[in-house]
């Protein structure tokens, strides 16, 4: 080491002796101090401190300036030791106990040691069991808490340290234990305290499970172990320290805080209610952890399960009954569990969809829990590939629900308008719709796509087992076997109708369907009467008593469908009787509790019963309890104690466990059992979440799943009629032109889908529009039709859609050409088509011409280029005897009123909802000005041009940025108004500098640019709120200068006697950005 490195070495070691020498001496300090009568601490003389604290506080002061070697390679535990015996003791002052505290924190902080320094391992131990059993002498308030503040910061320290990954499980467990018992603490205390603990959590929860992909994985944990001594030494042969185990115990933890529930009392009666604050916290550290772990929760069983089980469970639990912000960060967590894990949960998704999302979004619940529900199915379908995957894993399995054709149609059903102005719900389902139809066209309609697009419908032709399921290997083959499943779904709805009102018919219809096999294969009539929703109970529960052979091999078929592992025999046969009514007939009882108490013998997991017989037996004696304790008419109703009795020696000659026996009991005596079957709308009970998690264990993975088209166009055909009904009638009821702009958008993305083998949609669609247009009443005048026409923009916009999808898709339009065609003939009437479409003599001149385009009816439409070229077709011809230079005027008058009209549609188009798009329409006003270069436009017509188009739009953007900063979990939506709003801050410096010399000659531009400096000034203070700062402030200093630079160099911007313009600025920039006035202004900055 040379002297320059020696140097700097020996600085260093001297910096830590100083430190530690500055701590021990305050700590020493604090003990030596006499007891104070004014002061708020206890301190205590010299005498009365243990003598081993202060001999060892005084040995490592003897020791610090002479270290026989680095500090890095000594063991820490010598110079950590007596600080931790001042925190653990019951003697010490709170003052003391605070200075070595924070002593502790000073070490960590500076990093004296490492994990590769000898006794890293076992001073890091130390200190964990130091601070967590901190013994704080009571003194007041204020100074408790500046020690558990000192704590916190030390155990936010000890995860951070590099050699925390020498802690054992035991230590971080212990950690998170203390950060929570703070939390709990200061819930009585103040709020700065409670709120430093919460954050302290955060910090623990991000520190350990972002090491959770670096676990390694014990050889046997994949094979899901299920002992907790299996599982205990998972990390524990790793050198790193701490693993798995430990992070299995605090998300057990956190899951548990989901069911913590409050004791309320009201009108005598107690109930329980969740807490919502602890609900809260406890989710946001789960997504935190889930959001860091990633997809290595799946590589842990252990953890897995508990997501799967514990985490779903709650979340659905609490789910439908829950406020907004808790439904709202719920909804949050298990769409981060379906980025990571989606292949482990398929049917725990399903079942938060059908018992939370769709149950929540109903017609009739709050319509703030409506809209939260709504978002969080929207956030869902934004996703890339989750309407696609969740239509193939659920829509096309025949034992499952329409969970896509549902969030569809609820989304209509929402976005449909009533009879007031449109709702804040109306307008958010109705994005989500267009979402969902921009997704569905965006990837069904690729360029440059060779893969095949159809047969556009599938029909079954033969009999296939609907439980069969094929690999994703080969791509078309599996496509034609999902699509094959839906159209036998699809059949077994209308076989259940037939069914419901003839079951012979609806037997019938099966076999003519081929939904069943030829001869009948029993497990498929038993497969539709268990996955086909709806049927009658009392016809199924009368089939299943017959004594034929093959009604009850399709009962045994139908029984076996049942997962019983875990239940107990009341959830069992709970779960089973729910499905059917039971029958009358006693020998048809039997027969189904025959097929009942096999099943169940066979997947008991308790191993109480020793023989099917005993199952048999026990079903009959719940089924008189149930009857003796719930029916009205039975006045004596039946003891635990006779139960108890009733039931000796069925168990084969031995007696069923009493506590087994008493649990049945309560449970019964609780709530009934229904032999009437399921009524009402389904819950999720314990029998059906174990039949869940059973079927979990069973059921093939979630299929991870690309775009195809034909999956596109079976998607959008399940949900195309209340698609079209709700954009039509959104369409008649919206006055925003940006709502009116979104419209016409799914107007054109459903044409796109459409012409893949969904014409009648479009014709559907396109009948709507055409009376949009107000060109098809037919008991309306001209005039009427013609004021109509022009004062209202709705009718204008309906026309153009009309005939833009008309001029791209006329191929995949039928029917609805009937009504285009007669609203071509309305505006011949009203002489409002170009010559071009009315001299059917020049149509072949014109048929070459690539500004027309010629439809399969032989009609020829004006395409937007022509429109572009085209003058005003409803104007007066120029009367030819004017002069020359009164027509050039009126040409360029023209030329100029037809820029503003694109400059003003491009406006409105910017305000659109799609960040997209409003960044498109901005980028083409930037080229259409730049084209603008060679019209040779007056001074007036710019300055027009910057009024009706750039300054509105900067204008309206800055409203829409700053009413977005004002509504709740709108950032994303504020961020992306704020970006279109710098797109257009460049748009007006561009187009400034490019028209610099025409506007300073006209007289207006002294006023001109006051209005250009109040948008800088404007947009440099817009106020974001709890946002922040926004980015103008970063770039308007910069336009600014550009701008002034320019005026500089052309002689526009200098000091003039007869003019106070350059003044004006000056002052103007001293508001706007002060910092840029001596750049700018270099003469005036000396003065």
């Amino acid at each position: 080491m040379d002297k320059k490195g020696l140097s700097k070495w020996k600085r260093k070691e001297l910096g830590l002796s100083c430190m530690l020498n500055t701590e021990v001496g305050a700590v020493l300090a604090v003990l030596r101090r006499p007891p104070d009568a004014t002061s708020h601490y206890l301190n205590l003389p010299e005498e009365t401190v243990d003598a081993g604290i202060l001999g060892s506080l005084r040995s490592l002061r003897a020791l610090i300036f002479n270290p026989q070697q680095e500090w890095r390679t000594i063991d820490p535990s010598i110079y950590v030791s007596p600080f931790l015996d001042v925190i653990q003791s019951d003697d010490i002052p709170a003052t003391a106990t605070g200075v070595a505290i924070s002593a502790i924190l000073k070490i960590i902080n500076l990093g004296i040691f490492d994990a590769k320094t000898p006794g890293a391992k076992d001073a890091m131990h130390a200190i964990v069991m130091g601070i967590t059993s901190c013994r704080l002498e009571k003194t007041d308030s204020v100074s408790e808490d500046a020690v558990m503040m000192r704590i916190l910061q030390v155990l936010t320290g000890i995860m951070k340290h590099p050699a925390s990954i020498l802690l054992t499980d035991h230590n971080v467990c212990t950690v998170v234990n203390t950060c929570f018992q703070v939390i709990q603490q200061s819930a009585s205390r103040g709020d700065l305290l409670q709120r430093s603990a919460t954050y302290t959590m955060h910090e623990l929860i991000q520190a350990i499970f972002s090491r959770l992909p670096d676990f390694e994985i014990k050889n046997g944990e994949d094979q899901e172990a299920e002992s907790d001594s299996e599982d205990a030494d998972v990390g524990d042969h790793l050198d790193s320290g701490y693993g798995i185990r430990s992070a299995i115990d605090i998300f057990h933890f956190l899951c548990s805080l989901l069911n913590v529930v409050d004791v309320v009392e009201s009108e005598g009666s107690t109930y329980h209610t969740a807490d919502d604050d602890v609900q809260l916290f406890a989710l946001v550290l789960i997504n935190s952890a889930i959001e860091l772990s990633g997809d290595a929760i799946g590589r842990h069983p252990k953890l897995l399960r508990m997501i799967q089980d514990d985490l779903f469970h709650h979340l659905i639990h609490y789910g439908s009954r829950s406020r907004p912000l808790v439904l709202s960060m719920i909804c949050s967590t298990v769409l981060n569990i379906y980025h990571f894990l989606r292949r482990s949960i398929r049917p725990q998704l399903e079942a938060f969809f059908t018992f939370v999302s769709f149950r929540v979004a109903a017609l009739g619940a709050p319509s703030q829990l409506q809209e939260m529900a709504l978002e969080g199915m929207i956030n869902f379908c934004r996703q890339p590939t989750f309407v696609v995957e969740v239509y193939v894993n659920y829509d096309c399995d025949p034992t499952c629900r329409n969970v896509f054709e549902e969030i569809g149609k609820l989304i209509c059903r929402h976005s449909f308008p009533g009879g007031g102005p449109l709702t804040a719900l109306q307008i958010q389902a109705f994005e989500g719709l267009m979402v969902v139809i921009h997704h569905i066209a965006d990837n069904i309609d690729k360029e440059n796509d060779s893969r095949p697009t159809g047969p556009f419908a599938v029909q079954v032709t033969e009999y296939r087992p609907i439980w069969e399921e094929k690999s994703t290997e080969n791509l078309e083959v599996w496509i034609e076997h999902i699509r094959f499943r839906k159209a036998q779904k699809k059949k077994l709805l209308v076989a259940e109708n037939h069914f419901n009102r003839d079951d012979k018919k609806g037997l019938e219809y099966l076999k003519l369907s081929q939904l069943v096999s030829d001869p009948p294969d029993p497990k498929a009539y038993a497969f539709f009467y268990r996955y086909t929703p709806g049927l009658d109970k009392t016809t199924l529960g009368e089939y299943f008593g017959d004594p034929g052979d093959f009604p009850v091999a399709v009962l045994k078929d139908f029984t076996d469908t049942f997962e019983f592992g875990g239940m107990n025999l009341d959830t069992a046969l709970r779960t089973y009787l729910e499905t059917f009514r039971l029958p009358g007939e006693s020998q048809k009882i039997q027969r189904i509790l025959e097929a009942f108490s096999e099943r169940f013998y066979q997947q008991q997991s308790s191993g109480v019963f020793s023989s099917r017989d005993a199952v048999l037996v026990f079903c009959y004696s719940l089924i008189m309890l149930n009857t003796d304790l719930h029916n009205p008419q039975v006045k004596k109703k039946m003891t635990e104690d006779e139960f108890i009795r009733n039931n000796r020696q069925i168990n084969d000659g031995k007696d069923l466990p009493r506590e087994y026996l008493s649990e049945l009991f309560n449970s019964i005596s609780t709530k009934a059992i229904s032999l009437s079957g399921q009524t009402g709308p389904l819950e999720m009970n314990p029998g059906r979440w174990l039949e869940l998690m059973n079927k979990s264990k069973i059921m093939k993975p979630f299929i991870i799943s690309d775009f195809d088209r034909r999956l596109g166009r079976d998607m959008f055909a399940c949900i195309a009629g209340p698609t079209v009904a709700a954009l039509c009638a959104f369409f008649e009821h919206a006055d925003e032109d940006e709502m009116l702009n979104e419209c016409i958008e799914g107007l054109i993305s459903v044409a796109r889908i459409a012409q893949y083998g969904l014409e009648d949609t479009l014709d559907e669609l396109l009948a709507s529009f055409c009376k949009f247009t107000t060109l098809l009443n037919p008991y309306a005048s001209p005039e009427e039709t013609m004021f109509a026409f022009s004062n209202d923009l709705k009718p204008k916009m309906a026309t153009l859609a009309v005939f833009t999808v008309a001029n791209n898709f006329g191929e995949s339009i039928r029917g609805g050409w009937r009504n285009i065609v007669d609203c071509l003939l309305k505006l011949k009437k009203l002489k409002l088509l170009p010559q071009s479409v009315i001299e059917f003599e020049n149509t072949h001149a014109m048929s070459d011409d690539p500004a027309h385009m010629r439809t399969e009816s032989g009609i020829i439409f004006p395409n937007e280029d022509t429109f572009n070229k085209r003058s005003n077709f409803s104007s007066a011809s120029t009367n030819s005897n004017s002069s020359a230079e009164e027509n050039a005027k009126a040409a360029g008058n023209y030329i100029a009123s037809l820029f503003a009209k694109l400059g003003e549609s491009l406006r409105k188009t910017s305000l659109a909802r799609r960040e997209e798009l409003r960044n498109q329409a901005i980028a083409s006003l930037h080229r259409s000005f730049a084209l603008a270069g060679e019209l040779e436009f007056t001074s007036t017509s710019i300055i027009n041009c910057f009024n009706l188009v750039i300054f509105a739009m900067v204008d309206d953007l800055h409203e829409k940025m700053l009413e977005y900063s004002r509504r709740d979990n709108a950032e994303r939506e504020m961020r992306g108004m704020e970006g279109t709003l710098k797109l257009a801050m460049e748009l007006l410096t561009d187009v400034y500098m490019q028209y610099l010399k025409q506007l300073s000659e006209s007289p207006a531009f002294r006023t001109f640019w006051l209005g250009v400096l109040r948008r800088m000034d404007t947009c440099m203070k817009a106020d974001l709120g709890e946002f922040g700062k926004t980015i103008l402030q970063d770039i308007i200093p910069g336009l600014l200068q550009k701008m002034i630079m320019k005026m500089k160099e052309t002689d526009i911007l200098v000091p003039k006697e007869d003019d106070d313009l350059w003044e004006i600025t000056y002052v103007q920039i001293q508001w706007i950005a002060p910092s840029l006035k001596d750049d700018l202004f270099p003469e005036l900055a000396s003065l």
